[in-house]
């Protein structure tokens, strides 16, 4: 029955975006306000949807060490809800994100009127370097900057070296790490079908400060507690 449930919400969930992407892309020449509302109003009912139909809830805790400044968040990346949900959960972001989404049909459309930071992942030293460049404007501009550091889904209860970008950024601007860890990847499977009913956890941790720090240091600062948080929160990581 969950199988058939998630295959419904899956279907629902694939279709969702055209009506949304499209409003966004007419709605161009409005205030930046407008284009954000609509994708925040398609995240919260594509939430709505997967409670109705598979029973998965969240909780988000920590939301009081997110600070008032626009700052660098990096967030562990193990399944689409945490792309999705982030736009409801925090205000006014920049995303890293790959290039190849700004092709996709609608959703690549909406993008670009959305104010990501699209990067070559092949690119090496100019992506990176695209990173502290737009990250540093969208900073000065009042949005803060979200990064998978990872740079791509990672199966729940693995990791890799954190990529250098977002800690590179944070010490461009002088402004703190936010570290976010969460199991969504325990419930909503990376490669497949099923969702799992129960309630994802969303954990954001204490500003991680950058002054006097070298870049990795801050940056396995960092993944220490995003890994360690993740230990915590997961059942991938015990099994």
């Amino acid at each position: 029955m969950q199988y058939l449930r998630s295959l419904i919400f899956t279907a629902l969930l694939f279709v969702s975006p055209l009506i949304p992407c499209l409003l966004i892309v007419l709605s161009a020449p409005l205030p930046y306000k407008f284009r954000m509302g609509f994708a925040i109003g398609w995240a919260k009912g594509v939430m709505w949807m997967l409670k109705l139909i598979c029973g998965l809830d969240y909780v988000v805790e920590g939301r009081e060490n997110l600070p008032e400044k626009p700052t660098v968040l990096m967030i562990k990346h193990t399944s689409a809800w945490e792309v999705i949900s982030q736009f409801f959960i925090f205000d006014h972001l920049s995303w890293v994100i790959k290039r190849e989404l700004m092709w996709l049909p609608f959703v690549g459309w909406a993008l670009l009127f959305m104010r990501p930071i699209p990067v070559n992942r092949g690119a090496g030293h100019s992506a990176v370097a695209q990173v502290i460049r737009k990250g540093s404007r969208r900073i000065r501009e009042g949005m803060g900057v979200m990064v998978f550091p990872e740079g791509t889904r990672m199966a729940p209860g693995k990791t890799r070296r954190y990529g250098l970008s977002g800690a590179l950024l944070a010490l461009e601007v002088g402004r703190p790490v936010i570290p976010i860890a969460h199991n969504a990847g325990d419930f909503w499977l990376r490669r497949g079908l099923l969702k799992k009913p129960g309630t994802i956890r969303l954990v954001i941790g204490p500003p991680i400060e950058v002054t006097g720090k070298e870049p990795r240091a801050l940056n396995r600062e960092v993944q220490d507690w995003v890994e360690s948080k993740m230990f915590e929160i997961s059942s991938a990581y015990h099994s």
